[in-house]
């Protein structure tokens, strides 16, 4: 079978190979350069729930090679022609906006995932996380008359981000008056507020709750919201560890890596002979690592010209060669620091250790503050929320623990069972075996050492980056 290609002159160039390998299809990129590049791609594939399980980028003289080794949602190579489609038409249009949107289009045909989000007002809001703040909000937008079309939020280190789509709880149409908006927002914001007392430190209340329309353009589709829950989590300060953990040492028995106990790795160290940054992070592999890293980096302003992504026994190693926007490596231990509380902080956000709680139900308005009422008065906390509305039904995922934040006890699930029992159908996931998201990863000022069999980047790139880019100039 020949590859199949697509070629767009001084655009992108995209190959699926199906025949390479035995057990993933291989995807290639070549393209004209630019800032940013590598998160479009791999947002792409994260689109369509692509599992990232080898990547090789290089992007030096201006021109941008990238191969992915994947797998679908299932673990089988992508044989589905229409996925296919869209994958050379989204990656081989990422450079093109009106493109892109129309693949974003084409992408909803395709998967029968009409969105509709930009029918309704997106809220977004970020500050100081306190049990049950994800009932209250949910009981404010009630209050104030507005229908929760979607809503997505994350708790980490005692900070709280939240992306809501909202409509007219009488018309389902967007809320659009200035006047109205401004009154949600203030009332929302009260609420945000509430968690800040006067005894809390500087550090504390360094990031201020927020709350605003957000501004999401025609297409928006999940990475896009979930980059900007890792955005609106970086701006609260979530890399910071609350002062009350920080004093405490965690408990002999939880641990922040895998099964056999071994634990997230980031380092950074400086390669002068080629003035890059080499950021390593080796940690438990799992769907969506390699997004919310480079998502992190590119948001901080860093520029990555080659990296390595590899995995193997359910570990993951990443290595990136980067520098800052303004062309330089980092330049200070504080620096490196910062980064590598970050890198941490988007690697522990999207992992919730405890209870996986499904509902679904006949949608109506009101019901989202309905459900999330009985878990707060059932000591129950959400760390982390996903709700859709799928035609007439609404569908809920919460990740809980209690308000102390300890595991849930399944008496208390049952209770909860029975209290909503008659009008909610209950699928109920014990998801404890993920790495906690209240825990930091190991600080390192040295590179973690290599699990056998691991291919390292640096090893390659410190005395031949040349030839390493020269593998990846494309052919005509």
């Amino acid at each position: 079978m020949v590859p199949r290609k697509q070629s767009m002159p001084l655009i992108c160039r995209v190959c699926i190979d199906n025949d390479s390998m035995e057990e993933c299809t291989v995807i290639k990129v070549d393209s004209v350069n630019k800032q940013g590049i590598l998160l479009e791609v791999v947002q792409v594939l994260t689109n369509i729930n692509l599992t990232i399980l080898k990547s090789y980028i290089s992007s030096d003289a201006g021109w941008f090679m990238d191969v992915f080794h994947v797998k679908d949602e299932h673990g089988d190579k992508i044989r589905d022609q229409n996925v296919i489609n869209y994958i050379l038409q989204a990656i081989g249009t990422v450079r093109e906006i009106e493109n892109t949107v129309k693949a974003m289009a084409y992408r909803n045909d395709v998967f029968n995932n009409s969105d509709q989000l930009s029918e309704h007002t997106a809220i977004e809001m970020k500050g100081t996380d306190r049990p049950g703040l994800f009932s209250e909000i949910s009981a404010a937008l009630a209050d104030l008359h507005c229908n929760i079309v979607e809503a997505h939020a994350w708790s980490h280190n005692a900070r709280l981000a939240c992306v809501a789509y909202i409509s007219d709880q009488s018309t389902d149409t967007p809320i659009d008056d200035p006047h109205r908006l401004a009154t949600i927002e203030g009332h929302l914001t009260t609420v945000l507020r509430a968690t800040t007392t006067p005894t809390q430190s500087e550090s504390e209340i360094a990031s201020p709750q927020e709350v605003k329309t957000a501004e999401f353009s025609e297409g928006t589709n999940m990475t896009d919201v979930e980059r900007r829950l890792h955005q609106l989590m970086l701006s609260a300060g979530d890399f910071h560890r609350p002062e009350f953990e920080a004093m405490t040492p965690p408990p002999s028995s939880r641990s922040d890596g895998d099964e056999e106990g071994r634990k997230m790795v980031v380092s950074i160290e400086n390669c002068h002979e080629k003035w890059y940054s080499i950021v390593s992070i080796e940690c438990k592999d799992r769907p969506r690592l390699m997004f919310d890293t480079v998502c992190t980096l590119t948001d901080m302003q860093y520029v990555i010209f080659h990296a390595s992504i590899s995995s193997r026994d359910g570990r993951s190693l990443q290595e990136y060669f980067i520098r800052h926007v303004d062309g330089y490596a980092l330049s200070s231990e504080s620096e490196k620091e910062k980064v590598i509380k970050c890198l941490e902080a988007a690697i522990e956000r999207r992992v919730c250790e405890g209870v996986r709680l499904e509902l679904s139900a006949e949608n109506r308005v009101g019901l989202l503050s309905d459900i999330t009422r009985v878990l707060r008065e059932n000591g129950l906390s959400v760390v982390r929320a996903d709700v859709k509305t799928q035609g007439e039904k609404a569908v809920n995922a919460f990740y809980l623990k209690d308000i102390l934040g300890n595991e849930v006890d399944t008496d208390v699930v049952e209770s909860v069972k029975k209290e909503m029992d008659d009008v909610i159908d209950f699928e109920v996931k014990n998801d404890g075996g993920g790495s906690s998201s209240q825990q930091g990863g190991c600080l390192s000022s040295s590179p973690p050492q290599r699990l056998p069999g691991f291919f390292s980047l640096g090893d390659v790139l410190k005395s031949q980056i040349q030839r390493f880019s020269h593998n990846f100039i494309p052919t005509n």
